[in-house]
């Protein structure tokens, strides 16, 4: 396992971040002893940062990671987790909400604490409720060692937020088909430059960029002279740069976790792509870039939907038949699989609570209506 110096706060953290939010599942809970097994195998080959949030898994997974961190493992690793926002109505929320965390991960304290999925709104809420406040005393009582947030608006917010408290850390969107989405490539600089380590989410846009991909996309790989499977490929991109600190992966397989810890010590160093590994990341991100319909990482901050529309699954289903130039095939499994659960897009009954939570602002109501004529 590589390593980095973590911005300010000078910690060395492992390249590669276990998230915590796509666990193995049985009957829609999550496959604890695999999940353990998984966690617990990535710790012993050196991953040291291990990220979760209070709504990942329906609330499951915080109590899921303080169970996989007993006997010993707790002390071998910098744990995150993150305030949920959106719920936030009140100064002491924010206490309720952190003694709840630490709790269900069994715990005295978090190492890395982030204020979760930051847009303008949310913030302008929080600094009226005192989080500025807040984030000062669960320093100074040792609840958090690190504040930081993660973010999901434009830049010129994330820039705003940054410049409004003495932040360690922040955790953007960021991949080689996203370098100006949100914060992007300025933003990362800026992090940087203000000493925040900087930790990335959504690396392979949700497994977008890894698996299941398009023959124009694998003629690109083919045709490089380097052997590298697409998730590498993605990671590389991510590692040459040395202002990213961590990247976090949604694991959901014992596979994932040895691929990507080796991955980290094949193609970990900063600085490393050559000018050939360059243009063929620059053909995989325009050929990308022309097929995507939806911006949508599968995060499922908009459910449960009221009405059952299962809207990452309705996004994928589109995106699919998009990137991969076929209609039929995710017609009539994917798409067939959503209508015979009742939760496909023509459920949606426009209500756009949905919308309100999206932390990629999604034009949801019309993009199911896109869903809804594709596979008509």
């Amino acid at each position: 396992m590589r390593y980095r110096k973590f911005g300010k706060t000078n910690e060395n953290i492992s390249i590669l971040g276990f998230g915590c939010m796509r666990f193995p599942e049985i009957d829609g809970k999550i496959d604890k002893q695999q999940a353990k097994n998984m966690v617990r195998y990535a710790i012993d080959n050196g991953l040291n940062y291990i990220d979760t949030a209070y709504p990942y898994h329906k609330g499951e997974s915080e109590i899921v990671v303080g169970e996989i961190l007993k006997d010993g493992y707790r002390n071998k690793v910098k744990l995150a987790t993150k305030l949920p926002s959106w719920n936030i109505k009140s100064r002491e929320d924010m206490d309720k909400y952190l003694n709840e965390q630490l709790e269900k991960l069994q715990t005295d304290y978090i190492d890395f604490y982030l204020v979760h999925a930051l847009d303008e709104s949310l913030w302008k809420n929080l600094v009226d409720n005192d989080i500025l406040d807040f984030l000062d005393e669960i320093k100074r009582n040792g609840k958090v060692k690190y504040v930081g947030f993660s973010f999901h608006d434009n830049y010129e917010v994330f820039e705003n937020i940054i410049d409004s408290y003495n932040w360690d850390f922040t955790q953007i969107q960021y991949n080689y088909i996203d370098e100006e989405y949100q914060a992007g490539t300025k933003g990362l600089k800026y992090a940087h430059e203000k000493g925040l380590g900087i930790i990335i989410m959504e690396p392979l846009r949700g497994g977008k960029l890894a698996k299941g991909l398009s023959k124009d996309i694998l003629d690109i790989l083919s045709n490089s002279e380097y052997n590298k499977t697409p998730a590498q490929w993605a990671f590389k991109f991510l590692y040459d740069k040395e202002e990213v600190g961590i990247v976090l992966s949604g694991m959901s397989s014992m596979q994932d976790v040895i691929e990507n810890i080796n991955t980290c010590d094949i193609h970990g160093k900063s600085n490393s792509m050559n000018k050939e590994e360059e243009y063929t990341i620059n053909e995989l991100k325009n050929k990308f870039k022309s097929k995507i319909k939806v911006n949508c990482t599968a995060c499922k901050y908009c459910l449960p939907c009221p009405n059952d529309v299962n809207i990452p699954m309705c996004f994928e289903a589109l995106n699919n038949a998009s990137m991969f130039d076929d209609i039929e095939p995710v017609k009539n499994n994917m798409y067939e699989y959503l209508i015979n659960k009742n939760s496909d897009a023509s459920r949606c009954i426009e209500c756009k609570k949905c919308e309100k939570v999206c932390p990629q602002h999604i034009d949801i109501v019309n993009k199911l209506k896109d869903v809804k004529e594709t596979f008509k």
